[in-house]
């Protein structure tokens, strides 16, 4: 059995022993985060290694930064997607663990509907797309926080947030071209039903009331798909002191 995990974490350095807390608790295979918001030369690699997990991350200080966190040793690491576009953001890395091939990602937010923010934000989902079309391997896995709720059943008011960003039609549009034929949402796999989400705004008690949105996810291809035992929302570990707004995501696969 092996157990994928994703988070975005807010901030490594600043919740690093709850992320120490949580992996030796639920001992993950692979782990990919998002927004560590930590420099390359910051990244907690000895520590890690104590932990039994070998990394590889692109960071950046104080905004976005990705990591695979994983017990068997990764190879061939990109962290960029596969064009020949420069971006200064670090929002995607790619390695292989376990002749799997892993994507850990980070979405842009895209601000509001229409801004600039936006327009990169749709353009940057046809770039990852384009990318993972390319994808010779049958076992592929993209973790992240894709800042997109899927469908209404991913949303505490679909009517609320009809339009808004994270719900926009031109960004479920995006979420949904990039699965559409190779890729599986893990968590739907198992559970239809509503009320599961990864994300509360900090503000207007949205955790304890449950308004919150599912914006991370893992999917994987159909090869891993068939073999996906289970999926599910870490939900207590945005409970307690300075949490992630995030909670984890995580998926365990027959292998």
């Amino acid at each position: 059995m092996m157990r994928v995990a994703s988070w975005n974490i807010n901030s490594l350095r600043k919740r690093q022993d709850r992320l120490f807390a949580w992996l030796e608790a639920t001992k993950p295979d692979i782990v990919c985060l998002q927004e560590t918001k930590c420099p390359d030369e910051q990244f907690p690699v000895l520590a890690l290694q104590a932990a039994g997990y070998h990394s590889v991350y692109h960071g950046e200080k104080s905004y976005n930064g990705v990591a695979i966190l994983s017990k068997n040793e990764s190879r061939d690491v990109r962290p960029s997607l596969c064009d020949e576009v420069v971006d200064p953001q670090a929002r995607v890395i790619a390695a292989t663990v376990s002749n799997i091939q892993v994507f850990s990602v980070y979405a842009p937010n895209g601000r509001a509907v229409g801004s600039p923010a936006y327009d990169y934000k749709i353009n940057w989902y046809g770039r990852l797309r384009a990318c993972l079309s390319k994808e010779e391997s049958a076992d592929l896995i993209v973790c992240g926080d894709f800042n997109v709720a899927p469908e209404d059943v991913d949303v505490h008011d679909p009517e609320l947030w009809r339009g808004a960003i994270m719900c926009s039609n031109g960004e479920r549009t995006a979420f949904r071209q990039l699965c559409e034929g190779s890729l599986k949402d893990t968590l739907r796999l198992h559970h239809k039903e509503g009320g599961l989400f990864s994300w509360w705004d900090y503000r207007m008690l949205s955790f304890p009331k449950n308004r919150g949105l599912r914006i991370d996810a893992i999917l994987a291809s159909k090869s891993l798909a068939r073999r996906c035992t289970a999926a599910g929302i870490d939900r207590e570990m945005r409970k307690g002191k300075e949490p992630s707004d995030h909670a984890p995501v995580w998926a365990e696969f027959d292998l």
